[in-house]
């Protein structure tokens, strides 16, 4: 099986190696005067006016990420698989564009999806593991299909720290059976953060134009804040969660990954919306589930008059909190109410997330592995996925351990999300998060919002399903003390690495946190000032595809208009 996997992958980069194998150019922004943009700095309304121009088309922008994607994958194995109908796909959306049909802002641009989101094609969807590989699914995932009918172009799956970070107590953040290491772009072996790490080292380094990742605490917006990325942490029931390898379903969710807020908006538009499939989306409050544009929420002016509060503690990410983003935040109108604290945050026993998070995967595990049409490893539940995962040489046991499944189902005996002491850790946690933490402040300082670094930002909107923006705020100054992650094996900080400012509100505030988050990002564009370091991004744009098409030398010339 792992024969096959790699295989699908190879077969399809290898017919990319002409492009990205090239000459003719290192960097192209122009053809015979003619201005292209480039990948690592576009806009999604860029693309749309490219696309619809007749400037490059969707089989381009697929031809020029593929090879983007070969270029350094070899690297950073942020990508496990690509989709060997991508090109078909772009060419029926270019074939539709023709015909003067277009299914939207997304019609013909490539996005990429963490690879425990299910896909009804060639693709496998494995959360990492082997015990899935070759596992078959009854349709699409919900945000699969919904891409789809956007008219996005599913390109591949995304590497992930294994099983969403929920196996082991001893391994890494972006390590995967299948997938191998991820490993980020802004110093040499880079923590990614997990566990959407693959999401987010390609969003960051334009290996697609956005990305879907999950998150249950931190998932999206850790990566994110890595990678200098804007991460959307959606409510919980906004995002389907319908054939998405599951670890809780109180608290997973899933959103976008992108360069910008905007882009990011574009992607959540497309997503966010009620399903059958899902319960949990028939919470969504907005009358027949029309729910807001959260491209138009995009507001510079969003932050006028807002009062919103600080928490937090570290060196330089609390510099940059103090001396730049507070600033810059007064200046632009908001009202900052000062030394606060979250007392919840001082009295949640230590033992209360396990039991809740394990409680709900033993359950909902069980129900994603009895949707399968084809169990190749005959799974039913928790205890054959560790039997498989430990007598596995793929699986890398006992060097990293299943410490997590261990206690699961040894220490709380495998009980599920049905149990006394599931359900009074569960209400304890949102008592913490909410009247003791989140809501507490919003309520009792008459607040819109809360502003915090994004290292500090997930636990509390976890417990409570509430949304989560992470926007870019600095890195880390030449001259950090380089610090390694638990294993000692990627370089957590670092000179160069990224770091966020986070946006937190009550549940269904998407809308009002994209606004600030916007608002923040157009006067910091700290992104045009923290780059991946120069030998780990992709040379390949799309003027040098284009140019190849149309037999024409492509050339650096400056400039997008």
């Amino acid at each position: 099986m792992r024969s096959t996997i790699l295989y699908t992958i190879l077969a399809v980069a290898f017919s990319a190696t002409s492009i990205a194998g090239t000459t003719w150019s290192d960097s192209c922004t122009s053809i015979n005067g003619q201005a292209f943009p480039s990948l690592l700095d576009v806009t999604t309304e860029e693309l749309i006016t490219g696309l619809e121009s007749g400037l490059f088309t969707s089989v381009d922008l697929v031809n020029a990420y593929i090879a983007r994607i070969a270029e350094v994958n070899g690297t950073n194995h942020a990508v496990t698989q690509l989709n060997p109908d991508a090109l078909t796909i772009a060419q029926a959306l270019d074939d539709e564009r023709a015909n003067g049909t277009s299914r939207g802002p997304l019609h013909g641009i490539p996005v990429l999806i963490k690879n425990n989101i299910a896909t009804f094609d060639s693709m496998d969807n494995t959360a990492g593991s082997y015990v899935f590989a070759g596992a078959k699914v009854p349709r699409d995932s919900t945000m699969a299909a919904k891409l789809r009918q956007a008219g996005a172009v599913i390109l591949g799956k995304t590497n992930l720290s294994q099983w969403a970070n929920f196996r082991s107590d001893n391994s890494s953040n972006g390590w995967s059976a299948i997938g191998g290491q991820v490993i980020a772009a802004y110093f040499p072996d880079q923590d990614p953060s997990g566990s959407s790490s693959g999401s987010g080292v390609s969003s960051s380094l334009a290996l697609a134009h956005f990305c879907l990742g999950s998150e249950t605490d931190g998932s999206i917006i850790s990566p994110s804040d890595a990678s200098n990325l804007v991460g959307i942490k959606p409510s919980v029931g906004l995002t389907s969660r319908s054939l998405v390898i599951p670890i809780s379903e109180h608290q997973d969710t899933v959103g976008p990954m992108a360069r910008t807020v905007k882009d990011a908006a574009y992607l959540l538009n497309a997503i966010a919306g009620f399903d059958e499939n899902d319960n949990y989306t028939s919470a969504i409050p907005y009358p027949d589930y029309v729910l807001p544009d959260y491209v138009a929420a995009c507001n510079f002016s969003a932050l006028s008059g807002v009062p919103a509060i600080r928490n937090s503690p570290y060196a330089p990410i609390l510099d940059s909190f103090d001396t730049y983003a507070i600033p810059l935040l007064k200046a632009a109108g908001a009202i900052i109410v000062e030394n606060t604290t979250w007392p919840g945050y001082d009295t949640e026993p230590a033992n209360r997330t396990s039991v809740v998070l394990e409680g709900d995967f033993v359950a909902d595990l069980i129900k994603y592995i009895d949707q399968l049409t084809f169990n190749p490893n005959n799974v039913t539940d928790l205890a054959d996925v560790r039997n498989f995962t430990q007598s596995s040489a793929l699986e890398d046991y006992p060097d990293r351990d299943t410490g997590v499944w261990d206690q699961a189902l040894d220490y709380f005996g495998g009980q599920d999300n049905t149990t006394p002491e599931f359900w009074s850790n569960y209400t304890l946690g949102l008592e913490l998060a909410g009247p003791q933490g989140i809501i507490g402040s919003l309520t009792n300082y008459s607040l819109d919002a809360l502003i915090l670094p994004t290292y500090f930002a997930s636990h509390f909107p976890a417990i409570l399903g509430t949304p989560v923006v992470t926007v870019p705020m600095g890195s880390y100054p030449a001259g950090s003390n380089v610090t390694q992650n638990n294993r000692g094996d990627l370089n957590a900080t670092g000179p160069g690495i990224p770091f966020g400012l986070s946006f937190v509100a009550e549940k269904w505030s998407e809308e009002k946190l994209i606004g600030l988050a916007y608002a923040f990002e157009q006067r910091s564009m700290v992104r045009d000032k923290v780059q991946p370091l120069p030998e780990n991004v992709p040379k390949t744009e799309i003027a040098d595809v284009v140019g190849k098409r149309k037999g024409r030398r492509a050339s650096v010339e400056v400039g997008w208009s």
